[in-house]
């Protein structure tokens, strides 16, 4: 810290220069045995670290505007084109494939190939192509990994309307942002809108995909030993069939609301049923749960857990857990696990991700007594919780 010299001999003034904040002690005597001292902190700001903070914020003037063009990309069906196009393709050939004119498509061509979506690759001297990246990979249709059906949920209106409201939550005004938004809440909403229920199993069956594969590739040991696993909330049964096609000894319960499971596909070693969590859960080797409890509070987890610890052996069942688990120490998915907090606090009424701690206040209230955490490829991380 550097002491500079005062600016006022009377009041007894102390300025000190500390990485770039400026600290002033005020001191001035009252009388023989009393001093009174005022300090202030003041940031000393360079103008190169005034140009960058703006440049910062102007990523949050206009933040909407990545997932945007990317939603555009996705409808306008760009990652398809090039995936089945053998060279790299031309704006012209693009364009025409598109059925839009050459100007706007390259304005956002140029934006997505800065964003890294796109790349440019030279096909002559004189021309170049649109290729794929490893980003624009994740939004094709038919994609493995692919994360397009995510985009179009979490861009589609009725998702983005909420967040006008999340001040509004915050101070306790509304209950929930998306009710207060939509006079429902979400599988309320959804159960009477078939096309958005729709949006959010694709979405789901996309995280089931990239989870999943992460879950069996980092601890396939997870899954021996079981005989039957019942997935709660499992959606169209994405988890499951993958779950079983990699562990074929596994007998699979899909367990969601009926209007869910009413549409789920057929699948060999799949049983598709239709219930209530919050009423029972189908008796299994071990429930299989992921991206459930983060939807609610801790009391409603707590009923959630319970439900399960019934519906398993005493002795030898276990919950498996795929959720989130937000750390102070910086990892490569904390940011994505920081976002997802925020939409549980948009779209849900109590929904939250939780920490270690919080974690284990809800294991310990439903009755388990120990449980373990993983890490995998993935935000997400693996708890295998123990009655």
């Amino acid at each position: 810290m550097q002491q500079l010299a005062p600016f006022n001999k009377h009041h007894h003034v102390k300025v000190f220069l500390f990485k770039g904040i400026l600290i002033i002690v005020y001191s001035r005597i009252q009388s023989e045995h009393k001093m009174d001292t005022e300090i202030k902190v003041e940031n000393i700001i360079s103008k190169e670290e005034e140009a960058s903070a703006q440049q910062e914020i102007w990523k949050f003037v206009f933040g909407f505007t990545p997932m945007a063009v990317v939603k555009c990309a996705i409808e306008l069906g760009i990652p398809d084109i090039l995936e089945n196009h053998d060279t790299p393709i031309t704006l012209a050939e693009l364009a025409s494939k598109i059925g839009c004119p050459m100007p706007m498509l390259h304005r956002i061509m140029r934006f997505l190939v800065q964003y890294k979506i796109f790349q440019e690759v030279a096909v002559s001297e004189t021309c170049f192509g649109y290729a794929h990246t490893p980003l624009s990979q994740l939004l094709t249709t038919h994609g493995k990994l692919s994360m397009a059906d995510f985009v179009l949920l979490e861009s589609s209106p009725v998702m983005l309307a909420p967040w006008h409201k999340l001040s509004a939550r915050v101070l306790g005004k509304e209950g929930s942002a998306f009710g207060a938004t939509h006079g429902d809440d979400v599988w309320g909403f959804a159960a009477a809108n078939p096309g958005h229920s729709k949006l959010i199993d694709d979405a789901m069956a996309c995280d089931a995909r990239l989870a999943v594969g992460a879950v069996i590739e980092g601890c396939p040991e997870v899954f021996r030993q079981l005989r039957t696993v019942v997935d709660v909330g499992g959606g169209d049964g994405t988890a499951l069939r993958l779950i079983v096609a990699a562990c074929p000894w596994i007998n699979g319960i899909n367990f969601d609301l009926p209007h869910v499971v009413s549409v789920a596909p057929a699948c060999m070693g799949v049983e598709h049923v239709g219930g209530d969590m919050f009423d029972h859960v189908p008796k299994a080797d071990a429930v299989y749960l992921m991206k459930v409890l983060h939807d609610w509070g801790d009391e409603e987890c707590i009923h959630i857990l319970r439900k399960c610890r019934e519906a398993i052996p005493h002795d030898t069942g276990k919950v498996i857990i795929v959720e989130a688990v937000v750390v102070q120490e910086d990892h490569q998915f904390k940011d994505v696990a920081l976002m997802m907090d925020m939409v549980m606090m948009a779209h849900t009424p109590k929904g939250k991700e939780r920490t270690l701690k919080e974690w284990s206040y809800v294991f310990h209230e439903a009755g388990f007594s120990r449980y373990t955490t993983k890490r995998i490829r993935a935000y997400q991380s693996v708890i295998e919780v123990y009655p």
